[in-house]
């Protein structure tokens, strides 16, 4: 049987342990957003997703990163797909150049809210 001192070294344990949770959870929870850009299946480059970038790939294509987004701004590809794109900010999402065979990831941070989407 548990004595009242017992109890009480308990509840601190308890108290201590999920304040610590809390605490590393806070400042270490999400990984910061880096920008992951490919081409023909090479790695590019990597950009933080909170710095102001303008990147230019191999006189092909421009993209920006400002205000925690990425943005094609420009493209030699016919269609422009890429460029018409919306801006990209969350987990997994891509814009991508086929004509170019350049992707353009965002890899950690905030996921998404959408799982799929069906027609």
């Amino acid at each position: 049987m548990m004595k009242k001192n017992d109890w009480i070294m308990l509840v601190s344990i308890l108290l201590i342990s999920g304040l610590l949770f809390l605490i590393f959870t806070s400042f270490y929870g999400k990984p910061a957003a880096m920008v992951k850009v490919t081409v023909d299946g090479e790695v590019y480059g990597m950009y933080s997703l909170k710095k102001k970038h303008r990147i230019d790939i191999n006189e092909t294509n421009t993209f920006v990163i400002k205000e925690n987004e990425v943005d094609m701004i420009e493209g030699n590809c016919p269609d422009q797909i890429c460029v018409k794109h919306k801006n990209i900010s969350k987990n997994k999402e891509t814009i991508v150049c086929l004509p170019n065979q350049i992707i353009i990831e965002i890899i950690g941070g905030e996921e998404s809210e959408l799982d799929a989407i069906a027609k």
